[in-house]
């Protein structure tokens, strides 16, 4: 084992760690899970931090408890590879959404951040500390600035 930037990084990954990647695949698939991460995904894209806190703000609202829970579900994965209960290379190899919500929002942090300074920041931490996932979230920017373009043209 080696540190990385402040995360625990092993050669291999462990049979664990096989086991819990397979757990958190699982738990994405839950009925309300998987609409959650559908609605965030596909149809919640502010262009404002005003917009995102409205969603954010409306407790009790679905779409409310949607963007929490799949936020803090990314958030719980995120944080068991920076203390090491998690291979960061097999969870980066294995998820893509994270990096691409984290994409998604980039242009509003700031804002977001101002009101709310630890949203999202055990992605970004995870980023910080990870030149696999570095990469894996400039490929989703790309991505995503792509997928802005094209709902924008329409």
């Amino acid at each position: 084992m080696v540190w990385l930037g402040g995360i625990v990084q092993r050669t291999l990954s462990t049979s664990a760690d096989g086991e819990l990647i397979l757990k958190l695949y699982e738990l994405r698939t839950e009925s309300v899970m998987r609409k959650a991460r559908a609605w965030l995904t596909g149809e919640f894209w502010p262009t404002s931090a005003d917009e995102f806190f409205t969603v954010v703000m409306d407790s009790g609202s679905e779409k409310s408890a949607w963007l929490r829970q799949v936020v803090t579900y990314w958030e719980m994965a995120a944080a068991l590879v920076l203390h090491g209960s998690l291979s960061a290379d097999l969870f980066v190899d294995c998820n893509a959404e994270p990096f691409f919500l984290l994409a998604k929002f980039a242009p509003l942090l700031p804002a977001i951040h101002e009101k709310s300074p630890t949203w999202f920041t055990k992605t970004l931490q995870l980023i910080e500390n990870s030149p696999a996932a570095t990469a894996r979230f400039e490929a989703a920017k790309q991505n995503v600035e792509r997928m802005r373009a094209a709902r924008n043209a329409t």
